[in-house]
């Protein structure tokens, strides 16, 4: 199903699934998605829905909506899009589901079925360990200074698109700091990363004038 992620300042504030054919997002308390902020029109955008596509319109706003960084009248999205509508970063994702069907063995006409499998002898099952608590990044300036992104996905983004973007990747070792885009590198205690660098608990990332921390569990 597709969705929404809504976030600022590297922070996520909200998430929408999209299950109406016309989905509206401004500032007005009466739109599907709503975004308090002056910079966002009263009737900003709309997303419409039709079967697995899903176009996004601008409403004649004030500031614009854009796709990718450019600016739009009309376009649809496709899984990964970024929409910025003023200092709002939305991500889009939609990835449509393929059902599975188990193969079925059907036996030749004077062949064998085959062999029933022995039962197994019972193992005693040693209680699960406690999972242990997600790292997470913590802002430490901005407007959203104070809040936390639990790093529970394989890759998390961070940044701004067309300023600075950068991914925090889990490993099998633990998370690595990657540059995404943009002319600002990322700082790493101060320091711009050249390649992939990993990450320890307390760690000090700074990424489009944003201060973070990151923090294992």
């Amino acid at each position: 199903m597709p969705r929404l992620i809504v976030s600022i300042d590297s922070v996520v504030i909200k998430e929408v699934q999209l299950t109406k054919a016309r989905t509206t997002l401004g500032r007005r308390p009466y739109n599907d998605i709503v975004i308090d902020n002056l910079a966002v029109s009263g009737e900003h955008a709309v997303l419409h829905l039709s079967g697995n596509a899903v176009e996004i319109e601008d409403l004649g706003s004030t500031n614009g909506t854009y796709v990718n960084t450019k600016a739009i009248q009309r376009q649809t999205l496709h899984d990964g899009d970024v929409i910025e509508v003023a200092k709002y970063i939305i991500r889009f994702h939609h990835k449509v589901e393929v059902d599975h069907f188990a193969k079925t063995t059907h036996a030749k006409p004077g062949s064998l079925p085959p062999p029933a499998l022995a039962p197994r002898p019972s193992v005693a099952v040693k209680p699960a360990a406690a999972a242990p608590l997600p790292a997470v990044i913590r802002v430490l300036s901005g407007s959203a200074a104070g809040r936390e992104v639990a790093l529970l996905k394989v890759v998390t983004i961070i940044g701004k698109p067309g300023v600075a973007v950068a991914s925090i990747t889990k490993r099998h070792g633990g998370h690595v700091l990657v540059h995404v885009e943009g002319d600002d590198m990322p700082l790493l205690n101060g320091t711009p990363i050249e390649t992939d660098a990993p990450l320890h608990h307390g760690d000090r990332i700074t990424l489009a004038g944003t201060d973070m921390q990151f923090q294992q569990g």
